[in-house]
């Protein structure tokens, strides 16, 4: 291969590499002495050309354009779990107290008859909005003999019941 196509050969790649008609391939080329390297350099400054564009590699994720805001989401996503979690047992929870007052019944008995039986989620209703009231008559009707028993899921509280009014 001679020289003239040698020098036709590189600025044919030089041509393709920068995406530019055969002339300002020419121009460049010989603008740079017949420096590849030189010649790209050339069109470049001459705006015929633009720049490859650079990257920073970082092991900082603070400074990794894709990492920015992770913290952020991170902790977002953490008060919702948080909150989901609380609300799960806060259902969970009221769910329980719920199946106790619904399951459970209070039986007052007078002399092994049975007086009242009554869901013991409303006899606490009773003893909350009346409280003054009930405390005096539970008190005095122990003195009458009265039982007080618990009946359903919850065997110890009624145990208990049992014991006081022994």
């Amino acid at each position: 291969m001679n020289n003239n196509e040698d020098k036709l050969a590189k600025i044919e790649r030089l041509r393709k590499r920068a995406n530019v008609t055969y002339e300002e391939a020419k121009e460049a080329f010989d603008a740079a002495g017949g420096d590849l390297l030189d010649a790209m350099i050339y069109l470049e400054k001459k705006g015929k050309v633009t720049s490859p564009e650079t990257s920073v590699v970082t092991t900082e994720y603070e400074k990794q354009s894709q990492y920015q805001n992770v913290k952020d989401t991170v902790s977002e996503g953490q008060k919702k779990a948080d909150e989901h979690s609380f609300s799960e047992k806060m259902h969970h929870l009221f769910q329980i107290i719920w199946d106790k007052l619904k399951n459970n019944t209070l039986h007052i008995c007078h002399k092994e008859k049975e007086v009242i039986s009554l869901p013991l989620g409303i006899a606490l209703l009773i003893i909350l909005f009346t409280w003054e009231i009930v405390w005096i008559v539970i008190l005095v009707s122990l003195f009458f003999e009265c039982r007080y028993s618990l009946t359903g899921k919850e065997e110890k509280a009624g145990e208990m019941f049992n014991k006081a009014s022994d």
